[in-house]
């Protein structure tokens, strides 16, 4: 029972809400540099990777990548600066995504 109870305890500590703010970019271009790819502005290169290069839209903010379990949001928001609220794992990056707003 204790061990259950200690493996509980840690999968509960690696999950929190939260909101982050940076720059919707992709996989391939995680932190947001896509001056190497020579594929038009930063949104034309963020859509390209996605859509024809199999990169998923993640979200940079200056210090850590986070993938986005909504991947159809956030191509509107392309090279945007947003906040996306929802639920972070610290062990895979991921942000479950609740929602995705322009940032102030």
């Amino acid at each position: 029972m204790t061990k259950v109870l200690a493996l509980a305890l840690i999968v509960v500590g690696t999950t929190f809400a939260a909101s982050v703010t940076g720059v919707i970019t992709d996989s391939a271009c995680a932190k947001g540099d896509h001056k190497a790819m020579n594929m038009g502005n930063d949104a034309e290169c963020t859509k390209a990777c996605v859509n024809v290069h199999g990169a998923e839209y993640v979200l940079w903010d200056g210090k850590t990548t986070y993938t986005l379990s909504d991947q159809k949001t956030p191509e509107q928001f392309a090279a945007k600066r947003v906040t996306v609220t929802g639920t972070i794992d610290q062990k895979t990056n991921t942000i479950k995504v609740d929602s995705i707003v322009a940032a102030k």
